[in-house]
Parts: structure tokens; sequence; C-alpha cells
């Protein structure tokens, strides 16, 4: 088992589509979420996770999908599935109470909020690159939603750009455990640096020479 430090001033914590309708009770996406979300103690193991980065100094990147707006998918040729589901649900709207943040992830003072992604991956066509460059940022840890969707693809995109990737098993989820096992057995093992635990990467955090599992 390796030993990873994380250098506060050059680590992020990615958090990823902290959304009402993914996180809260009512929310339109949370019943789909929520039998996964529940099993692995996904709430409390995100807010443990953020905790320990703001406490530790590592700063805290909101990457949010795309709010949904009347209009957005007009006109275009090639909508993906999601997006199609998207516009018909009006998830995360603009406005709405599901587009607001869960009241347990609201942007603090010191961290950043990325522009808004359309599709999965928290880089494409957004400033999160810039804004991680800025501030000398090479270890991103990636939490969040959807484990096989939005969090694979950022992170995926992460190492292709050079960065050093750790994915949390417990602080994302996903609308089956087959997806959760696709995101953290199969196809996360072919780009991540390391794959751990809420517990695991809080320890490390606290105790910079621990082992983090691989």
């Amino acid at each position: 088992m390796p030993n990873i430090h994380y250098d506060s001033s050059r680590t992020a914590l990615l958090l990823v589509d902290p959304y009402n309708d993914f996180l809260a009770e009512g929310g339109k996406l949370w019943a789909l979420v929520q039998p996964v979300a529940e099993a692995v103690g996904l709430l409390d193991n995100l807010r443990s996770t953020v905790a320990s980065a703001r406490n530790k100094g590592v700063t805290v990147f909101f990457v949010p999908h795309r709010r949904w707006r009347e209009g957005d998918y007009e006109g275009w040729d090639h909508p993906n599935p999601s997006q199609i589901g998207t516009n018909q649900h009006q998830v995360f709207a603009k406005g709405s109470w599901g587009g607001e943040w869960h009241p347990d992830f609201v942007p603090q003072k010191g961290d950043v909020v990325a522009g808004e992604h359309w599709a999965q991956s928290g880089f494409a066509n957004t400033d999160l690159d810039a804004q991680l460059k800025q501030r000398g940022i090479t270890h991103v840890i990636v939490v969040g939603l959807l484990a096989n969707t939005c969090i694979e693809s950022t992170a995926r995109f992460a190492m292709e750009m050079g960065y050093h990737v750790t994915l949390v098993r417990d602080a994302t989820a996903a609308f089956s455990h087959e997806h959760m096992h696709a995101a953290h057995d199969l196809n996360g093992p072919t780009f991540a640096h390391a794959i751990t635990t809420t517990s695991e990467l809080v320890a490390t955090l606290a105790h910079p020479g621990a082992a983090v599992a691989i």
C-alpha cells in the first residue's frame, strides 16, 4: 500500500453536483440515488470529506452541472440521453429549489465555484482546468455524483490532463450497485492513481504519512 502525500497547497477536493435534486429528500433524482447513497453513507461521508479538506487547508472546488434553463437544448443535433432526460424533467432548474446547493454543501469563503458543465466532464467547456492550474493544483480528490458518469468522466479527464487523481468509494453514489462496481472496480483502476474510502482519506489528510489504498 503506497504512501501518498497530499500537500494542502497543491491538492483540491472536487465536489461534483451537490444539488438538492441529487441529495435532498424530494429532489427529482434522490429516489434513484437513495438506495446506494444510504448503503454507503454518502451524506455523512461527504460532510466528513469536505470538513476534513477545509480543516487541512485543501481548497474545495464546486464542480456544478448546468442548471436547466428553458430552451437549453433547442436546435441541438446530438443531445445525449442524460441531457434529454434533464430537459424533460427540468433537473437542476435554475431558480428552483432542486437547482440550489444542498444546505450542507454551500460554497464558503475560499472555495472556488467552477463553470457549469453541460454533459459529464467537469472540465469540458468550463474554466475548471484554468482555475486549478492558476492555484498550482497537482492532485485532485473527486467526490459527489454520479460515480459512473460525472465523477468518472471528470476524474478520467483530470488524469488525461496530468493531475494525480483520487477516487473515494463511499463519497459518491449511483443509480445501482452495479454502476458503483463498474466505476470503482472495473473502470476506476484504469485511470485513478488512488481509490480509497472516506475514513482512509480523512486519516491521510490528518496524518500525511498514512497509507492510501490503491
